[in-house]
């Protein structure tokens, strides 16, 4: 399937590792032209230098974008070669804190991290995409947004508000050929979720090696129709869909997934 996106340029935020790593490589490999976003030099470039020795096209935009002036550094780094026209807001973070380690101070941070960055980023590149009648923002989101747990409330929070603005976003776009929409992920195995896990693993009784530890953690944290973590490429592939000229008549949706561990219909 020809996705239709050659010759477009695609900005991922956080794409120095993990999701927005697979999502970028992804959309390379389809035709983009593709913006490594990172703080840390190396690692962004490193990203980079792998894509363009596997054939495709890619530069790099460093910043923090939790300040306005980061996010205005990365927005003229993407679009120094050109104007952008995918917006893939992946950047974010959490800790694994309980409601009673989660202070004020720390909703705060999470929320200007996890939330305005990405506004910061729809403001710079949203509004040139409008002018040439065709663009695409996929938000990352996730299953949290809906079915919290009871850890890292900060977090579930700002998933769900994440959810939320890029609707809001689809409904102001309406009419321009711009399109919003979320990508939902469940758990995905990416180096700090396994390494997390396994360390639990002995204290939960759920073994010692990997091998032992994954069925067992699944069934006790993310119980889901798979029986598995899933895999960073199975979320490229929606946020690449959505990309795509196939994703024309989708708006302000969700895909989940998340091998159905959101056990709602809607």
């Amino acid at each position: 399937m020809n996705l239709n996106i050659e010759g477009k340029r695609a900005l991922v935020t956080g794409s120095s590792a993990g999701l927005g790593e697979a999502t970028a490589k992804l959309l390379a490999a389809e035709g983009a032209a593709v913006v490594i976003h990172g703080r840390d030099k190396d690692r962004t470039e490193l990203v980079a230098e792998g894509i363009r020795r596997a054939g495709g096209t890619a530069s790099t935009a460093l910043g923090d974008l939790a300040t306005d002036e980061g996010a205005a550094t990365v927005a003229q780094a993407a679009t120094a070669d050109g104007p952008v026209d995918i917006l893939v807001n992946n950047a974010g973070f959490y800790r694994h804190l309980s409601w009673a380690e989660a202070s004020p101070a720390e909703w705060t941070d999470a929320y200007n991290v996890n939330v305005v960055s990405g506004v910061r980023m729809i403001r710079h590149l949203v509004p040139a995409m409008r002018e040439r009648g065709w663009g695409r923002v996929v938000t990352i989101g996730g299953g949290l947004a809906s079915q919290p747990m009871n850890t890292h409330p900060q977090y579930n929070a700002t998933l769900a508000a994440r959810h939320n603005l890029a609707v809001s976003l689809a409904r102001d776009l309406k009419g321009t050929g711009v399109t919003s929409n979320v990508v939902s992920p469940g758990a995905i195995l990416v180096e700090a979720t396994k390494e997390f896990v396994t360390a639990l693993g002995p204290a939960r009784g759920w073994g010692q090696t990997w091998e032992e530890v994954q069925p067992n953690a699944v069934e006790a944290l993310i119980p889901n129709d798979h029986g598995r973590f899933g895999k960073p490429d199975e979320i490229a592939a929606a946020v690449a869909y959505l990309c795509s000229d196939y994703a024309e008549y989708i708006s302000g949706a969700t895909i989940r997934v998340d091998g159905g561990l959101i056990r709602s219909a809607f």
